[in-house]
């Protein structure tokens, strides 16, 4: 069962939230702005909130990307109530795993607990960029394009469907909470590497660098807007490639955790051009290619084919396929993920992509 509801979680009056025993799975996004609290506090008030899943250090602390749980936590309970900021890539952990929450209410059958998703604005907007999964792909992804243009609502519809899921799920509407009237939604970092404005904007192809030995400047304070290595040379301003809506700046930083902990690294600046729309993931397999031919350090790591999950755009960045026939390749599998997609959206806005 799936119904969409457009008033308030807390006007909802469902006897698994008013009376019956409630799990929150949410991070520091789940704010309510006009009330000065969080969603869990209304279940606390209530006297029915049995557990909280959520990320296991603090809301900035480095490398924090995981809500851990298990089975053994969701029994007994008779709802899941969840508030994420999701970013818009299907890269993101904290949604993926909402979908592995998903997966495991769906193995529990009778048992499931009913399942509410609090539903936020998309950071990234409509945008999409990029294809559907049509390789190997991670765990808990479904299969929506790299960046998708949903909202987490609309996801877990589309993932409910995809999984033939028989547990009852409920969305509340993004436009009936407070937060997304007062608040733009990255105000609150989503993650302790999703900082700012334009995070999301870059993350849909900054992303991929994790799955390398290039870092996307995880451990400074502007991950995803940064890139580089110890090995890579900025000084000879070599022709490196640049998009539409995008200027590149030579810089140099030193992360404090994670790849390269303390070494200089040597790379670029993202720099996002006003009113320009920007496609990060093209330009991102760009610059892969770019430095593949150039750097005989750069590697692929485990896990890049994975996420990636797509044999024409692997064969670019591996110099076996031509710009145009990826470009022509990403354009068709963009039109056809906007199709599937129309079929799940909660919203009158459509998904759409940069011509």
């Amino acid at each position: 069962m799936f119904s969409f509801r457009t008033t308030s979680l807390e006007e909802q009056l469902d006897k698994a939230l008013q009376e019956g025993k409630v799990g929150c799975f949410c991070t520091q996004n789940c704010w309510d702005t006009k009330r000065g609290r969080y969603m869990y506090d209304i279940f606390r008030e209530r006297g029915n909130l049995e557990i909280i899943f959520n990320p296991r250090d603090t809301e900035l602390t480095p490398l924090t990307n995981h809500i851990e749980f298990q089975e053994s936590d969701l029994q007994g309970l008779s709802a899941v109530v969840v508030e994420i900021q999701d970013v818009g890539s299907r890269y993101f952990n904290y949604t993926k795993d909402v979908f592995r929450l998903m997966s495991i209410l769906k193995d529990m059958k009778d048992d499931a607990p009913s399942l509410y998703i609090v539903d936020h604005i998309n950071p990234a907007g409509r945008i999409v960029e990029g294809t559907m999964p049509s390789a190997e792909v991670e765990a808990y992804v479904p299969k929506v394009a790299h960046r998708h243009g949903m909202t987490l609502g609309e996801l877990a519809n589309l993932y409910y469907h995809e999984i033939g899921a028989k547990f009852a799920l409920h969305v509340i509407s993004a436009l009936a909470a407070d937060s997304n009237h007062h608040l733009l939604p990255w105000t609150i970092a989503p993650a302790s590497d999703i900082p700012g404005l334009f995070t999301c904007d870059v993350y849909s192809g900054g992303g991929l660098w994790n799955n390398t030995n290039i870092t996307p400047a995880i451990g400074t304070a502007r991950p995803y807007e940064y890139f580089g290595a110890p090995f890579i040379k900025t000084a000879n301003r070599e022709p490196i490639p640049v998009a539409e809506g995008i200027l590149l700046r030579p810089c140099s930083f030193t992360p404090s955790c994670g790849r390269y902990a303390g070494e200089k690294c040597f790379g670029y600046q993202l720099m996002r051009e006003p009113g320009i729309e920007y496609h990060s993931l093209m330009h991102t397999l760009q610059v892969m290619r770019f430095f593949k031919e150039r750097y005989e350090e750069f590697k692929l790591e485990d896990g890049f084919a994975a996420k990636l999950s797509d044999d024409v755009l692997l064969g670019y960045v591996n110099g076996e396929v031509s710009w145009e026939d990826m470009r022509e390749h990403m354009k068709v599998e963009e039109q056809k993920w906007i199709r599937k997609a129309k079929k799940f959206l909660l919203y009158d806005d459509q998904p759409y992509r940069i011509k």
